[in-house]
């Protein structure tokens, strides 16, 4: 089933379960995402109507999220990537994806995906498609559990 929300400008979706949430805003503006991996670093093109999406898997404070989110939309933070089995993909707690569509799913570790269409999810998010849709953004899998609010990002 397909959801459409349309926060306004100063407001980001928040999708809460159980025990873990996600928060989402539209980028804002166009720019250019640095991702570092160990190896290489790479830039990705950001549209103004792209997502960026802050999962905290085992749930955690929302101001934090929302924070996170911020330095990556407004102050270009650059995403780290660390390798598959780093020690310390298990301490992370809240992860970051950008991109025009993002795929939610519990089968893969912390932090190590450089590829943005997919994010670590809980598994009560797992399967849900967050998707940027002409100025508002549409939920597709999204489960009856969850509860989706649009908040203020102050």
């Amino acid at each position: 089933m397909l959801k459409r929300y349309e926060p306004g400008p100063e407001q980001l979706l928040l999708l809460q379960g159980k025990d873990s949430f996600l928060i989402v805003g539209r980028a804002g503006s166009t720019f250019c995402l640095c991702i570092e991996t160990f190896s290489e670093e790479f830039c990705q093109g950001v549209a103004e109507d792209d997502l960026v999406a802050v999962s905290a898997p085992e749930g955690g404070s929302k101001e934090a999220a929302i924070m996170l989110l911020e330095l990556v939309r407004k102050h270009r933070l650059p995403l780290m990537v660390l390798p598959r089995d780093h020690p310390g993909s298990k301490r992370l707690s809240y992860v970051v994806s950008v991109g025009p569509e993002i795929r939610l799913s519990c089968t893969i570790q912390r932090g190590t995906h450089p590829e943005q269409h997919v994010l670590c999810a809980s598994d009560e998010f797992s399967g849900m498609v967050v998707r940027s849709a002409s100025g508002g953004i549409e939920l597709e899998g999204a489960p009856a559990g969850i509860r989706v609010t649009c908040i203020e990002k102050d």
